[in-house]
């Protein structure tokens, strides 16, 4: 498998009512990049996302964010990969995830949706499992059972103070993974 990556899209939730949320935090770490990067955000009228072209590490990286209500990301990441003529295993997802401890993250380059419904919405419309993703910690107290109102809820006030290390911790790994390869990158930054 490649370890070209030429496209970063961050999932989450549309609007200011969502911004900041647990579910929002693979948008987060995409608008810190670009705001890192001097990178703007557009959207052509007819698409069901926002990009930003970027220089990444030395690399042109588009930066993504879907449109799109997360449950159906599928649909945005779908036309990405199409207008800018990628295959799934040359872009990287980044989502939250409830089943890592707040603040950890894992890199992998394949696999389930792990029950992440943006996840699996893409998965199922790139009809493969091949695609790379950065899983962002946000924990939960739940372990079953309904869990829409934690990931759409604010993160906590202890949360918050550990938040933007936990961006930079992110975004270092991205930086990696650009660099050095997605194995030397798993190595590095999977605990």
């Amino acid at each position: 498998m490649s370890d070209h990556i030429g496209m970063i899209v961050g999932l989450g939730n549309p609007g200011d009512f969502y911004a900041g949320t647990r579910h929002n935090a693979g948008q987060m770490v995409v608008d810190r990049i670009a705001e890192n990067t001097g990178g703007k955000f557009r959207k052509k009228w007819f698409c069901q996302f926002q990009f930003s072209e970027i220089r990444f590490e030395d690399s042109n990286i588009i930066l993504a964010k879907p449109l799109t209500y997360m449950n159906l990301s599928g649909r945005a990441v779908y036309q990405l990969i199409r207008k800018f003529r990628y295959k799934p295993q040359e872009i990287l997802i980044v989502i939250d995830d409830v089943s890592l401890e707040f603040g950890r993250i894992r890199l992998r380059r394949r696999g389930s949706a792990g029950g992440h419904n943006g996840l699996a919405s893409v998965l199922q419309y790139l009809n493969t499992e091949e695609v790379p993703r950065l899983r962002i910690g946000i924990d939960s107290p739940l372990r079953k059972g309904n869990l829409s109102d934690f990931v759409l809820g604010q993160f906590g006030e202890n949360e918050y103070k550990q938040l933007e290390e936990v961006m930079k911790k992110a975004i270092k790994s991205l930086q990696y993974v650009v660099i050095n390869g997605f194995e030397k990158a798993m190595n590095q930054f999977n605990d």
